[in-house]
């Protein structure tokens, strides 16, 4: 488990305290998954400041298969700050409601970033994922610090330099799952990938979504909106009421240090 702290190491929430922007048209991304491990971690988002932790599946630590030709994550795996994909929403595009969580990025850059890394992230397009009936928006981008992201400026560059690389990443979401004994996945669009500018609309609604969680104009059903920045928000706190949160907090499992030796398993799924 990783709490967040920023540069004077006072403790901040990934969710709530790092601004969406880090400059006009440039997002900050918060890295939860570096690419090619296979660990699920994620912004806990029921925990106070919620800290980047493993999920856990009926009592078990989650994990991704490799599923061949891929090992693990194939792209740096994080999320979008002060965004959500609001429950209570139907989303017009795909007719599911949001999945709760803040809005998922994929990093195609060439650096294996480190989880809890904070990147700034051009975004490039967006995938529609149907996750078990909710719309769990899937936003591709490159890290501004990546040596060719003067390159990459729409969906259409990554098809152009990448080959491959978009295909291989809806079979990915597609059958990661499957190994679990779960279907799978489904998409909105026909699996077709959004240009820009649709999903920086996207993701300007995830915010909007976010604002009205932070500032208690939406019941988060159970999300923890404490955080040390928000202005506006009733749920901000001081650095030091912060600090006793994290200090009050279990101290990490040593069985987590370990990793199952399974996980270096190989499925080999048909196609459908």
């Amino acid at each position: 488990m990783k709490v967040q702290e920023n540069e004077k190491g006072q403790y901040i929430s990934p969710f709530h305290d790092i601004p969406i922007y880090a400059d006009k048209d440039v997002f900050h991304m918060v890295v939860e998954v570096p690419r090619w491990s296979n660990a699920k971690m994620e912004i806990a988002t029921k925990d106070p400041l919620n800290p980047i932790k493993q999920d856990v599946k009926k009592g078990k630590l989650r994990y991704v298969a490799n599923l061949f030709p891929y090992k693990g994550y194939i792209w740096n795996y994080g999320a979008i700050p002060q965004t959500w994909e609001d429950p209570g929403h139907n989303d017009k595009h795909t007719g599911c409601c949001g999945d709760n969580d803040p809005i998922d990025v994929c990093e195609i850059g060439s650096k294996v970033c480190a989880r809890g890394e904070i990147i700034r992230v051009k975004v490039l397009g967006i995938l529609a994922m149907i996750d078990e009936g909710e719309t769990d928006w899937k936003v591709i981008a490159i890290n501004v610090d990546d040596p060719d992201a003067a390159n990459y400026n729409d969906i259409n560059d990554v098809k152009r330099l990448k080959p491959g690389y978009l295909e291989a990443t809806v079979d990915w979401f597609r059958r990661y799952k499957v190994p679990d004994g779960k279907p799978e996945n489904e998409f909105a669009f026909n699996a077709e990938f959004k240009d820009k500018a649709f999903a920086v609309d996207i993701i300007k609604s995830t915010h909007d979504y976010w604002k009205a969680l932070v500032t208690k104009k939406t019941d988060g059903k159970g999300i923890s909106c404490m955080n040390t920045t928000v202005s506006e928000s009733p749920f901000r706190c001081d650095p030091d009421a912060a600090r006793a949160v994290v200090d009050a907090l279990p101290p990490p499992c040593e069985s987590a240090c370990t990793i199952p030796t399974d996980v270096d398993k190989w499925f080999h799924h048909q196609k459908n």
